[in-house]
């Protein structure tokens, strides 16, 4: 009895999808409104961030970027997403989710300033609703849970969004913030970007569930499983949580079936010691920038001109954030010590005194 309880629920999960990997509609019916323009803006999007994927890559060889999680493959579940946010909503993000929050309003400077560990990076514009990355795996969930109760007890209109990866989806925060966010009915949306590998552990080797999206069912709440390579699929799942969370009917998990090309970070990852040739070969060809790419050029609305112009936009953009961030004052010891207390305790003060006069030197 329990096994064909099992079943049913896992059944239930089929993977929602509306264009296949040639950029053809294959369901019609969840075809999001958008207009031609924001057809537009999406690609546009998704291929700005893939040359500044290629060049922040590039720029941590060269020693002038610190810590990078590469995001190439992962463009349609990140920026599908957070197209279908309001710019008052509150996005908590792991490490790995910068396009989102710099589409959201942070500027690319500080994206390359949080990247080397200075704290200008995290001193975000007023009115710029967002948290810094998170890097402990799973934290910012339970945080998405208190933002998003935050939001219902002051009446607002707006939602909390979060997104970890499957390996997050295995931590004891997932399901604390999400039961947590369940009872109290809270207005979030729990995005987990299954890319299928928690650094190197693949995620049949995480949890013997099928899906990562049944895993709502013990929260209570909703769960869908989206084709995270097909941009509009993830749109569309998200405006629909969005929706259902203002309208008073909870928070929703959403599992978005992706890969990420690259290594797990620049620090060090090698793919290849656990990822097979054929199964990156499987993935290159559900390319997120092909699929959609395909799907406008057959309405007529994107062109290799277009494309080329967002690749020189991006790189000029590029270059003028790393001149920006390079032109930021290095931090100092004195800084650090200045941020945690308005009134500095007598350690503190001791050793304020001391720092401030081997800087002055």
């Amino acid at each position: 009895m329990s096994t064909k309880t099992l079943e049913q629920v896992e059944n239930q999960f089929e993977t929602f999808q509306i264009l296949n990997e040639e950029g053809e509609v294959v369901n019609e019916a969840a075809m999001p409104e958008l207009s031609d323009e924001q057809l537009q803006e999406i690609m546009r999007r998704m291929v700005y961030t893939r040359i500044w994927d290629q060049r922040a890559i590039s720029l941590n060889r060269q020693g002038r970027l610190g810590f990078y999680a590469p995001v190439a493959g992962q463009e349609a579940s990140m920026l599908g997403s957070q197209f279908a946010l309001d710019k008052e909503d509150w996005i908590l993000p792991g490490y790995r989710d910068i396009p989102q929050i710099v589409f959201h309003g942070l500027p690319l400077h500080q994206a390359f300033l949080w990247s080397r560990g200075h704290f200008a990076g995290s001193q975000f514009p007023d009115g710029l609703n967002i948290m810094f990355p998170q890097i402990i795996i799973g934290a910012q969930i339970i945080q998405t849970a208190g933002v998003a109760l935050g939001l219902k007890r002051k009446n607002k209109d707006n939602i909390a969004i979060t997104y970890t990866g499957d390996g997050g989806a295995s931590q004891g925060d997932f399901y604390e913030g999400m039961n947590f966010a369940g009872a109290y009915n809270a207005p979030a949306v729990f995005i987990v970007q299954n890319n299928r590998f928690a650094i190197s552990v693949p995620v049949e080797k995480q949890s013997a569930a099928k899906t990562i999206a049944q895993k709502a069912v013990a929260a209570g709440i909703e769960g869908i499983q989206v084709d995270g390579m097909d941009v509009l699929a993830v749109y569309a799942a998200t405006k629909d949580a969005r929706e259902r969370a203002l309208a008073g009917e909870g928070p929703t998990l959403i599992e978005t079936m992706t890969y990420r090309y690259g290594p797990h970070t620049m620090a060090g990852d090698d793919p290849t010691r656990y990822r097979s040739s054929d199964l990156d070969d499987e993935w290159t060809k559900k390319d997120p920038l092909v699929r959609f790419r395909k799907f406008l050029e057959k309405k007529g609305l994107w062109t290799e001109e277009k494309e080329n112009e967002v690749v020189d936009k991006a790189k000029d953009d590029i270059k003028e954030a790393m001149k920006k961030a390079d032109g930021t004052a290095k931090q100092k010891v004195t800084d650090l010590i200045g941020f945690m207390f308005e009134d500095l305790p007598a350690n503190l003060r001791e050793q304020m005194e001391e720092y401030t006069a081997k800087e002055s030197k």
